[in-house]
């Protein structure tokens, strides 16, 4: 059996014949999808028809060659005869062309005797040799790992596959449609920053050697677009890349895609209503219904979602009450549930026993509710009770999809939240936020009440999709190397 540096070097050495095998300049009237859709005006017409694309099977029946041609609309059959092109010509396409080379063939419309609706061929081209073959109906490329990493062919051979990544964009392009809608405006922040912040994670440090200064790859743009509100702009958003230096699983990749915007003169509780609004009709609109499947458990998007306070659920699922409890009898409570890893702060530990016991059994879409202030050191405290934020996060499935709170804008309390979160960070907590002195006398200013909100797209994409893993959900995820 011809190994694939053997078929290789056989397409290798035609490559000579076909010259020039990559030609700068190609020609296209149809594409596959326009000739089909068009097929009984133009072959009626009898109008010559020039089509190209990848070739994907081939197969001779003595004078004849019939070959699939599929481009980015779909796959339209092509025939050559013998005594169509001559003998010549028809030799030499059957000698020197494989499955993956890309062709332009021009001729005529017709629908053969099986009622294929196929080209005849009259004449024809390489426009683009391929040097390994392609695998064989799919049985070549079904490792998932595999499939991650030569993303190009997964695309090529697995419809499903391309249809979430046309849906993810369908996702993203909602979004911006529905945000637009209510007079947000679209901005982009710093990707490298001298302090990272504007969530809990650890970040991946960079250098720049023209200034010789250290830099971080943003975690967050949640920073900087509070700078945008104190600078006049009452509703900002972002869509872009951020990257957090912690472990890979299903739903967590170190470089994704996150959502943020930011609602000056709104709080927590109009943005629950604006993310029911917002969520039912982009699910309606994309799927003509408000329910979903995921993993063989049906959603119901159905506003109004329940709202669950967050110290209640926690005493629920663990009789745990966290008003009453010290963070070292919180520690061991932790590790009686088999979580060993907590560290951090009171809420650190609290949250790694939600993350792991408690968020798994939430399965339709969920407000949890005034998470405690510690937990989010740039969120406004409630009112009525300072211990808790003016917070919630959406769940369901387990997952959780996005948060939003009410913005802190008092910067002697920030400064004091700061201060808080370096303190833990000497302790040995490396997810703590770090003081922002820069942010600090932005606030200093005058900062308006906000909302602010966040979401993981890919994650999001991961749920719309009924994808497991987040892999699922990205073009080209990060990859151990071979």
């Amino acid at each position: 059996m011809a190994t694939i540096d053997d078929l290789k070097k056989t397409r290798l050495e035609k490559l000579s014949a076909l010259d020039p095998a990559y030609p700068g300049t190609i020609k296209r009237t149809h594409s596959a999808k326009e000739a089909l859709d068009q097929f009984s005006r133009i072959s009626k017409s009898k109008k010559e028809v020039i089509i190209t694309g990848r070739i994907i099977s081939l197969r001779q029946h003595g004078g004849l060659v019939f070959s699939k041609i599929k481009d980015g609309s779909g796959e339209i059959q092509i025939m050559l005869k013998k005594d169509g092109v001559g003998e010549k010509s028809f030799k030499f396409f059957v000698d020197k062309f494989d499955i993956g080379d890309f062709i332009q063939a021009r001729g005529f419309l017709f629908t053969t005797k099986k009622g294929e609706k196929t080209l005849e061929a009259r004449d024809y081209k390489c426009i683009a040799k391929s040097l390994l073959p392609m695998p064989e109906k799919w049985h070549g490329l079904q490792d998932t790992e595999e499939r991650y990493r030569k993303r190009y062919l997964d695309l090529l051979f697995n419809k499903e596959v391309k249809e979430k990544f046309v849906l993810r964009s369908e996702i993203i392009k909602r979004l911006r449609f529905f945000l637009e809608k209510e007079g947000f405006l679209e901005v982009e922040t710093p990707i490298l920053q001298p302090v990272y912040g504007g969530a809990t994670a650890k970040p991946f440090k960079t250098h720049l050697n023209a200034l010789d200064a250290d830099l971080y790859l943003r975690i967050s743009p949640e920073l900087y677009l509070k700078r945008l509100l104190i600078g006049g702009f009452e509703k900002v958003y972002e869509i872009g890349k951020c990257f957090r230096n912690e472990g890979v699983d299903r739903s967590h990749n170190p470089d994704f895609t996150m959502m943020e915007f930011y609602w000056a003169y709104k709080d927590y509780k109009e943005l629950m209503k604006f993310t029911e609004k917002m969520m039912s009709w982009m699910i309606k609109d994309l799927f003509g219904t408000l329910k979903i499947d995921y993993e063989g458990k049906k959603l119901d998007f159905k506003p109004p979602w329940p709202r669950i306070e967050y110290s209640e659920i926690f005493k629920k699922h663990t009789g745990i009450d966290l008003e009453e409890i010290n963070k070292d009898t919180l520690k061991k409570k932790a590790q009686e549930l088999g979580i060993d890893s907590a560290k951090g702060g009171k809420f650190e530990i609290a949250d790694e026993i939600f993350k792991k016991v408690i968020r798994p059994k939430i399965e339709s879409p969920v407000f949890v509710i005034h998470y405690p202030a510690e937990a989010f050191p740039l969120a406004k405290p409630l009112d009525k009770d300072p211990l808790k934020s003016a917070s919630f996060q959406l769940i369901t499935s387990g997952m959780e999809i996005l948060k939003a709170f009410s913005e802190l804008n008092d910067p002697i309390l920030q400064r004091k939240r700061f201060e808080d979160q370096e303190k833990i960070f000497k302790e040995g907590f490396e997810e703590a936020q770090r003081m922002d002195e820069d942010f600090i006398e932005a606030m200093e200013h005058g900062m308006p009440p906000a909302a602010g909100w966040g979401m993981g797209i890919d994650r999001f994409v991961m749920l719309l999709t009924g994808s497991h893993s987040l892999r699922e959900t990205i073009l080209f995820p990060l990859m151990k190397g071979k």
